[in-house]
């Protein structure tokens, strides 16, 4: 039986750039995907950075210090421990990993939980330059080259991104047809060389209801003795 993979597609929005000299995230989106499909499951959240937002940022995100006024911090059980039970021990895909993984990191030292080590992230960036040398990689670029739509990013938004973020990574593995591969699964390094997956330590968890399962065995039932499910 093939294996399912599971990755998250996330993405960061902060106050500013350089997480060393005391910028910030205000914001995380991720998204799910099983065998590179994200499957619509999602999680986001607005974060109070405990200083302010700069012009760029506004700029950019269109995030101002009175829209995070009431945001939770960073440290707060719903927003750490919601976004470390949605990524689990899986493999974490960003563009430009190295960004939102310093300041993850940061964030994470900074309340006391252990960092996420480097080999879990894979970076699209990377992966794009090592595929069309020379072509801009950024998100917008990578979007217009697989035909995805930039209709609603007025703005940058974490979970927004996330979403553009998992469409440009299926269309970097090959695409839609690649993700339905019966081959077992596979990595990306954040290099970009592909490396088989690592085996998950508990399996996930069905995600069949009792009924469906049930409607199912009752379905096999009106096959007859000899079909191919009653098979060993």
């Amino acid at each position: 039986m093939t294996k399912l993979l599971r990755e998250i597609a996330f993405d960061t929005e902060t106050t500013g750039l350089k997480p060393n000299e005391g910028d910030r995230i205000i914001e995380i989106g991720a998204v799910e995907m099983i065998n590179h499909i994200p499957t619509g499951k999602t999680f986001r959240t607005l974060i109070h950075p405990r200083r302010s937002v700069s012009v760029d940022t506004v700029r950019i995100t269109g995030i101002t210090d009175e829209h995070l006024k009431d945001a939770p911090f960073f440290e707060e059980e719903h927003v750490i421990g919601a976004f470390l039970e949605f990524i689990g021990d899986d493999i974490l895909v960003a563009h430009n990993a190295g960004f939102d993984r310093g300041f993850l990191n940061m964030e994470l030292a900074l309340c006391g939980r252990p960092l996420i080590e480097d080999h879990r992230f894979i970076d699209t960036a990377a992966m794009a330059r090592k595929k069309y040398p020379g072509a801009p990689a950024s998100l917008d670029a990578l979007c217009k080259r697989f035909e995805i739509s930039l209709e609603s990013r007025t703005l940058h938004g974490a979970l927004l991104d996330s979403q553009l973020l998992a469409s440009v990574y299926l269309e970097l593995l090959g695409g839609r047809a690649r993700a339905f591969s019966f081959d077992a699964p596979t990595e990306e390094s954040e290099s970009g060389e592909r490396r088989a997956a690592r085996q998950r330590p508990t399996p996930l968890a069905p995600s069949l209801t009792s009924s469906e399962q049930a409607a199912h065995a009752t379905f096999i039932e009106t096959l007859g003795p000899d079909c191919l499910w009653k098979q060993a």
